[in-house]
Formats: structure tokens, C-alpha cells, sequence
């Protein structure tokens, strides 16, 4: 099954990073018309020929569009592309997060499809499906069965969506909408200082957003800043530097080039001290707009980066509406962070690097941020940070009464990092004071599962006495 899919058909378009949306073309063509008139004549003759002669039964719209794509194809630039009036509306759609569906996000863990969020306003809430539930068939077909999973539709169609709650199976109809999606979400952590501000996209709202949260964020004393930029694929510059502008009052967004290839400074002027540690988390589909945030608040000192390398795209595009009704997306200019790295195709390294669990990711960064007595409640679809609950999760492995939890997630709430020693085929734990702890396969202290290495509970629990600890029904309770 391509669960893949579910996550990230709607995340791809985003990696097109938009400065100005749209502009027409008007000028260029004009300044190039009597040698486009020599340059087009061999591809009228063929359409001539095709229109004439050709028997597989393709029509003349659909030769011209892909014409056009073989063009930009050509490029060999992964982030141009021709799009027709209704890919266009699409593509837009996806960076303010405007979609149709039932309004659910999920996840794929241990051959169960989880519901991981409901959506404020959307379907699924309506309806009565709850974070949790366990999808079992969808329209009557068993998810193992399906090739494919896609929830969207047309809007006022219905979906029959078959779950598992606790030992009932329940199914709910459910009709697709149109919603949206708020791409800026926030909190305080209960019993610190410490916000949590997510950006899931820089939409045509993002600062507006943003703004509103940070604010209300300050008005009930917030000390220091947690900034989740994971899985943000980007959107529009000018919502990421207006963003920007509400950390610094003045300094370097970044560096541009166009064809020139000459260096032009984007600046921040005008805009407000954050005043506030701050942590931005990152991971390797943290892309485009997000890179330009990261690097602006990295290199002027503001932010330390926790986390994995982020996507590494360094490249602005531009959207051309063009005589048709289509529209071109083309790359126009190259961007450099201030301090002038280039990491297109690279990504920018974290100042603490955090690879692959989001939840050890998100208990260094609030640790980072200030953050030093934590209680932790997960599961396979949900995470509460005491008592707050984070778009994130832990994966346990349950073998008889033995409990074993990730070695990152361990690690990460004692504030130690972990290696592992093939030829023992043992796993260490250095905590912060250097101190390293062994568990091994040999003593079944370890598992593996996925090619993540995790600990049993009690064995740990010996090693690191502050640790406490209960499981109950899939969810456990860790706190330190």
C-alpha cells in the first residue's frame, strides 16, 4: 500500500517557493515577437501534420500543453512546470491548505491506519470520528486490500469510513467539503514560560496568523519560543519575511541572484525584537520558505536549530499566466542565507542534530528552550507534553510484561544521545555529564524494530533512577 501518498501528495507542490503570484508575460512576448514568429512557424507546421494525419486520437489542447512541459522539462529544473488553469487552482489550494476531503490527518504504524487529528470545522469532527480510532475499510474495502489510499473526492460526495474504537467497530458516513486548514497554530507549555508555535505552511495568511499568536503568546508570559518549522515545504516569501520581521528589527533576510548572478541583499527593516530565546525545529522536509527563516534567524544570532538537515532548496519561483489560461512556474533567482551558504540540494545542518524521531526532536528543542521537568503522555497517534498536546507521537513495543520505549525519546527526556556498537551489538547512553550506559540484544534490555533501537523500561529505569514510567492500554507515561 502507498500510504506515502496520504502524506505528501499535498505537501510536493509547496517546494515551489512563489515571489510575486501571478504575472503576466505581456512584455517579454512583445519584445521577442518578430524572432518568435521564424521560431514557432516549424512547431505550427507539425501541429498542422498531427491535426491532419495522426490516428491515435490526441487532441491539439493536449499537444500544445505538453510542448510547453517539454520545454520547461528541458530545463532540467525540478521546480518549473507548466500548469493548467485547474493544476493552478490546485497548487494554490495546497499552499494556503484549502482542501476537499473529511478533514482527518493519519498515520501507518504496526499494520494499523491511526487517526492521528480531527480538524476544527471539517467533516470528520462533525460526523463523530475521533483521534485514536483505528480505520478499518474504507467504502466497505479493507485497508490492507487497498493499493492506494486517498480520503479526497469530489465535495458533496460521500465516504463510508469503517473503524476500530477500543473492541467496537463503527462506521461512519461521511460527505467531503471544502475547508481549510489554520497554518499557525500555538500554546504555552502548562507550568513554564516555554510557547510552541507551529507553521504547516507560509500561506497568503501565515503572518497574519502568526502575528495573532505570537501575541497572545506574550500576553500570557511567554519567556521563551519553540518554533516547529518540521514538514513545512515552504510557500510565499514575502509571508516568510514578514515572519522574520517579527524576530528582528533590523538585519539580513537573505541573498538573491538572478541570471546576472549578482548578489542582491534582502533586508528586514522596521520590524521588532523577539527579546526571547528560541529554538527552531527542522527536518528533512522543512524546504523553501522555511530554509529562508531558518537561516535569516540562525545567522543573525536569534534561533539555535534542533533537529535533521532540512530539504535544501535554495530557489525562487515565479508564476507567468500566459495567453492560454495556463500558467508557468519558473525559476528565476537563487538565494543564499546571510551569512552567503549556498545549500541547494544540501540543506542547512542543525545546531543539534536530531535524526528521525519527532519526539525526541520536539523534547530537545523544549529543553533547549528551558524546559526541565517534563511529562510525557503517547501513543502511536498522539503526544502530550505536560499536559499540552503536540502533533507528534511515541511507538512502544509490548512483550509480555516487559515495555520497551525508543532509545532516541529515552535519551532525549534524560538529555543524553545514544550510538550503537555493531560489534557488541550493544547500544550507549551518554548522558550530558559524559557518563556512558550499555544495553545490549544478548540481555533483551534491547529491541529493534525498523532500524530504531529501543529500550525496555525497567532496565532503563535501573540505570536512570528519575526516570518514572507506567503503560496502560497503549499509552505510556514517561516523565523525568
Amino acid at each position: 500500500m502507498k500510504y506515502n501518498k496520504l502524506g505528501k501528495k499535498f505537501l510536493i507542490p509547496l517546494l515551489a517557493l512563489l515571489l510575486t503570484f501571478p504575472q503576466a508575460a505581456g512584455a517579454a512576448a512583445e519584445s521577442t515577437e518578430q524572432t518568435a514568429d521564424s521560431e514557432l512557424k516549424v512547431l505550427q507546421e507539425v501541429l498542422d501534420y498531427l491535426d491532419a494525419y495522426n490516428i491515435e486520437g490526441t487532441q491539439r489542447q493536449e499537444f500544445i500543453n505538453n510542448a510547453i512541459r517539454g520545454m520547461v522539462y528541458t530545463l532540467d529544473d525540478p521546480y518549473s512546470d507548466y500548469l493548467t488553469p485547474e493544476e493552478m487552482e490546485e497548487f494554490a489550494g495546497s499552499i494556503n491548505q484549502e482542501y476537499v476531503g473529511i478533514g482527518v490527518t493519519l498515520r501507518y504504524a504496526k499494520d494499523k491506519l491511526y487517526i492521528t487529528g480531527i480538524a476544527e470545522g471539517s467533516p470528520a469532527k462533525s460526523t463523530g470520528l475521533k483521534q485514536g480510532d483505528i480505520i478499518t475499510k474504507i467504502n466497505g474495502v479493507s485497508v490492507s486490500e487497498l493499493e492506494e489510499l486517498d480520503l479526497g473526492g469530489q465535495a458533496g460526495t460521500i465516504v463510508r469510513i469503517t473503524v476500530k474504537r477500543g473492541t467496537n467497530s463503527l462506521t461512519f458516513p461521511v460527505k467531503r467539503t471544502e475547508f481549510s486548514l489554520r497554518t499557525v497554530t500555538g500554546k504555552l507549555i502548562p507550568s513554564s514560560k516555554i510557547g510552541y508555535i507551529s507553521i504547516s505552511s507560509f500561506s497568503d495568511t501565515a503572518d497574519e496568523e502568526f502575528s495573532k499568536v505570537l501575541n497572545t503568546l506574550e500576553s500570557q508570559g511567554m519567556k521563551s519560543l519553540v518554533l516547529d518549522l518540521r514538514d513545512n515545504l515552504g510557500g510565499y516569501v514575502e509571508a516568510a519575511q514578514n515572519i522574520a520581521s517579527q524576530f528582528m528589527k533590523s538585519g539580513t533576510l537573505m541573498y538573491t541572484a538572478n541570471q546576472s548572478n549578482k548578489l542582491e541583499k534582502v533586508s528586514i527593516t522596521g520590524g521588532k525584537d523577539i527579546g526571547m530565546p528560541v529554538i527552531i525545529l527542522t527536518n528533512e522536509w522543512t524546504a523553501s520558505a522555511s530554509e529562508i527563516l531558518t537561516g535569516a534567524l540562525r545567522d543573525n544570532g536569534i534561533a539555535k536549530v534542533v533537529g535533521a538537515q532540512t530539504y535544501g532548496k535554495a530557489r525562487i519561483q515565479n508564476v507567468f499566466q500566459l495567453s492560454d489560461g495556463g500558467y508557468l512556474k519558473m525559476t528565476i533567482e537563487r538565494y543564499l542565507t546571510p551569512s552567503k551558504e549556498d545549500f541547494n540540494y544540501v540543506g542547512l545542518a542543525p545546531d543539534i542534530e536530531i535524526d528521525s524521531s519527532p519526539a525526541a526532536q520536539l523534547i530537545t528543542g523544549l529543553y533547549q528552550a528551558g524546559l526541565r521537568h517534563m511529562e510525557l503522555s503517547g501513543s502511536a497517534y498522539s503526544l502530550k507534553v505536560n499536559g499540552a498536546e503536540i502533533n507528534s507521537y511515541i511507538d512502544t513495543i509490548q512483550s509480555g510484561d516487559k515495555v520497551y520505549a525508543p532509545a532516541r525519546v529515552l535519551a532525549a527526556l534524560t538529555h543524553g544521545s545514544t550510538t550503537w556498537n555493531q560489534a557488541a551489538k550493544k547500544l550507549v547512553v551518554t548522558d550530558q555529564n559524559g557518563k556512558k550506559t550499555g544495553f545490549t540484544l544478548a540481555s533483551k534490555s534491547i529491541k529493534m524494530f525498523n532500524d530504531e533501537a529501543y529500550i525496555e523500561l525497567h532496565d532503563f529505569q535501573k540505570k536512570f533512577p528519575e526516570l518514572k514510567w507506567s503503560y496502560q492500554q497503549g499509552i505510556i507515561h514517561l516523565s523525568y
